[in-house]
């Protein structure tokens, strides 16, 4: 192999590499902390905003037919998730403090 097929073969192994982790960096920005979209400071991602409030009916513990509170196995409420606009959910504990998101 000469000099020049040995640099262009390592130019397109560098290319292929790069390209591989071009399309799963779209996936990894998804769920990232960093995406404004499941950011601590978006409006719709704060307890203060009334659709995640613990103060909402739908979020109580006392609500027995509310469809966000998470209970253990013994019925306990342990929080409750809220879904997100873009789909995905926001996970908050009793208290109201958002404790982890899923984007699925």
């Amino acid at each position: 192999m000469t000099p020049d097929e040995k640099a262009m073969a390592i130019t397109l192994i560098c290319l292929v590499i790069l390209m591989c982790n071009w399309v799963y960096a779209d996936d990894y920005w998804e769920s990232s902390p960093y995406n404004w979209k499941n950011s601590v400071n978006n409006w719709d991602n704060t307890e203060h905003n009334w659709d995640n409030s613990p103060n909402n009916w739908k979020n109580s513990i006392n609500n027995y037919d509310s469809t966000t509170v998470i209970r253990n196995n013994k019925g306990k409420a342990t929080g409750y998730s809220v879904p997100k606009k873009g789909g995905g959910y926001n996970h908050y504990d009793l208290d109201g403090n958002r404790t982890g998101y899923t984007n699925e």
